[in-house]
């Protein structure tokens, strides 16, 4: 809702004006092979004032190669309060040189709306394929605008 001229603006409203950021990195590698999965630590928990707040995620996976068989797809991406984006991060290594311990950070940003006020869950899910994992220094980070 918007403030109106002459309007009495609350303490509330305005503190609402300000967007507020969130951080949360992994804690554990996620090893290969998974159907998405939670990445270990890399989840936010975070409570609205009002409905339809709107968020932007930003999410990086560390993918790293651990054996010459991993050369498969993997992928990662963010769950909100359950429900997973249609859109993915991705990574696949060729090992065109035959080669092991390669480390590759990819990443892609989510928009949406947190719909009720409250409590909700951000968190990175992932899905490497054998001989891959997602590194510990996987990471998401959410910015949240209420609505005045």
């Amino acid at each position: 809702m918007p403030i109106l001229a002459g309007q009495i603006v609350t303490a509330a409203q305005l503190n609402r004006l300000q967007p507020k950021t969130f951080r949360a990195a992994a804690t554990s590698p996620l090893a290969g092979p998974v159907a998405l999965t939670d990445v270990p630590g890399a989840t936010i928990t975070l409570t609205t004032e009002m409905p339809n707040a709107v968020y932007v995620a930003t999410a990086w996976f560390d993918y790293r190669v651990t054996s010459t068989s991993g050369t498969g797809l993997g992928s990662g991406n963010v769950d909100v309060d359950g429900s997973i984006h249609s859109e993915y991060a991705v990574f696949r290594d060729s090992h065109a040189a035959g080669a092991t311990a390669f480390t590759d950070s990819v990443g892609h940003t989510y928009r949406g709306v947190l719909p009720a006020a409250g409590s909700h869950t951000l968190k990175l899910i992932a899905a490497p394929s054998t001989g891959q994992q997602v590194n510990v220094y996987s990471s998401i980070t959410v910015v949240v605008y209420e609505v005045v």
